[in-house]
This record gives structure tokens, sequence and C-alpha cells, in this order.
């Protein structure tokens, strides 16, 4: 199933793409697709409906975040080997973990506002894992039955914020900077998330090919190793790490996200994001 989130910002209602690629009202049958809306059980059910019955909607309608209450948006920084090798940093030799602040995440189409005195404002397409059942120690074999599904997260970065200190999270949290979706893809479809290509393009200019087989740490990997951590609800959204290609890394001279900009992320199976940028109201 893709399930989706539709409405205005604030007050989504959940939905469905049906077979042909149609937006389908959810709501007479669900109340959110929150947490409780993504155990294996609740899933199953969700089945069954008689998808031929539920509302239409135009096609133009905005789509929202595909999670509704999103507890833990958490992180994974340098899990592309070509990527930290851009970045001119080690290959981790376990995952970097970090938080993005729950209020950045926005819709997969919704504009990127640039911050007021941002100067190197950055795109990293990922891979985001949504977790559908708690998880607290699962060993890597087990880690998978612990997700709900998958979706394209934009992990947006200003990178003058993030490394004025060791820690990466203000440069990372700014409102705007998480777009999530279109849609969640549950486990079903994805048989194997270690199997999916993805690309980023800027102004109609590809930056970003990759895989996710590419991974220093796949997705299984992961969820064991956070839920080690913490406890892993339903509803977490774990972002995998970015491939090779993010501004930053573009030589002789970084190339950084300017108002007026577009991009478009898009994974193998899992749909495509696009956005624009604005300035910040308080921008001068």
């Amino acid at each position: 199933m893709k399930l989706c989130r539709h409405g205005p910002a604030g007050h989504e209602k959940p939905g469905l793409i049906d077979a042909q690629g149609r937006l389908r009202d959810l709501s007479p049958y669900l109340e959110d697709l929150d947490g409780a809306a993504l155990s294996d059980a609740a899933l199953a059910r969700l089945t069954t409906l008689p998808v031929d019955t539920l509302p239409l909607l135009p096609p133009d309608t905005r789509l929202g975040p595909p999670v509704a209450r999103v507890g833990k948006y958490l992180a994974i920084g340098l899990n592309y080997r070509d990527h930290a090798a851009e970045a001119g940093l080690p290959i981790p030799s376990e995952p970097i973990v970090f938080m993005k602040a729950t209020s950045c995440l926005s819709g997969p189409n919704d504009d990127i506002v640039k911050p007021p005195h941002a100067t190197q404002l950055d795109w990293e397409l990922e891979l985001a894992v949504v977790i559908g059942r708690r998880a607290s120690h699962v060993a890597p074999a087990q880690a998978l039955e612990h997700v709900a599904g998958y979706c394209i997260a934009h992990d947006v970065s200003e990178r003058a914020f993030q490394f004025q200190s060791s820690q990466w999270d203000k440069g990372k949290g700014c409102d705007s900077f998480g777009p999530l979706g279109p849609w969640l893809v549950t486990r079903d479809e994805i048989p194997d998330p270690q199997n999916l290509a993805m690309t980023l393009d800027v102004n109609g200019q590809r930056r970003q090919t990759g895989h996710t087989g590419q991974m220093i740490f796949g997705v299984a990997e992961i969820v064991a190793y956070c839920s080690r951590y913490m406890t892993l609800q339903p509803g977490d959204v774990i972002c995998t790490g970015t491939p090779p290609g993010v501004g930053m890394g573009i030589k002789p001279a970084p190339v950084w996200l300017q108002v007026g900009d577009t991009v478009r992320l898009w994974i193998d199976g899992l749909g495509e994001q696009r956005q624009r940028v604005v300035a910040h109201p308080l921008a001068g």
C-alpha cells in the first residue's frame, strides 16, 4: 500500500494511492496515519477496505508528511563511503546518530524556507524508515519486522549552522528542513530496502545518483543499533544517510541552494518530491 496524508498544513487527513495512481480519502475509515495505524494488524485491516468506494481527490491536492505525530526523527550521518570522502571525514566504525527536530517536518512538495542569515543551504536525498512496531534491543535479523514502511526524506541542511559546534542538530532542524513523502510505501512492497536506486536534481541538473546497496550500515543494522540506545516507537522515523553529490562536496567550490532554486528527489518505488527554495519573511 501507498499511504499518505492530504489537505492543508496542520489539518491533514489520511489517504492512499490506488492501483491507478489516484489519491483517495481514507478519513471515513481512519482518523489519522499515526503510530497506532502502522502496526501489522492495523495495516492488514486497511488492505480489506473497498478501495473503489473511497472518495477520489483532485490530483493537485496538497500532500503532507505521510506520518502524523512523529515521536522521534532520527538520522544517520556519513552512511555512504563516497559521501564521507567528499565531506573530508573518516569512515565511521558505527552508525552516527543525530536528531532532527520534528517541527522541521513538511510535505514532500512544500517550499524549503531559507532561514535568515543562512549562507550554506544544502541538499541531502535519503531513504526514510518508518517504525511500525515497538523495538527495544532487537537483533538485526528481526529488525525489519519492526518496520511499517519506507518513504523519501530530504535532509535539508544549513552547513554554517551545522558545523558551528560538534552537535549537528541546529543545522538540520530548521522549519521546512524535513520534507517527507510523498507517501509511505508499506514493507510488503519493498522486500529489499538495500536495492533501491535514488537521484536528486537541482534546477534540472543531476547532483546525486546513488543506490541504497551502497550504505555502510544497512536498514536492518540501523534499526537494531538505534534500538539498543532508545526504544523505537510506532511512527518514529529514521533517515538512513545520503549518497555523494551534496553541494558541500562540489569541487572546486561548494554550490549552495539559493532562493528560487528547485529540487527534485526520486527513489525507486517510493515516488518523488519537488520543492522550491523561498526566502524567510524575516530575511533582509
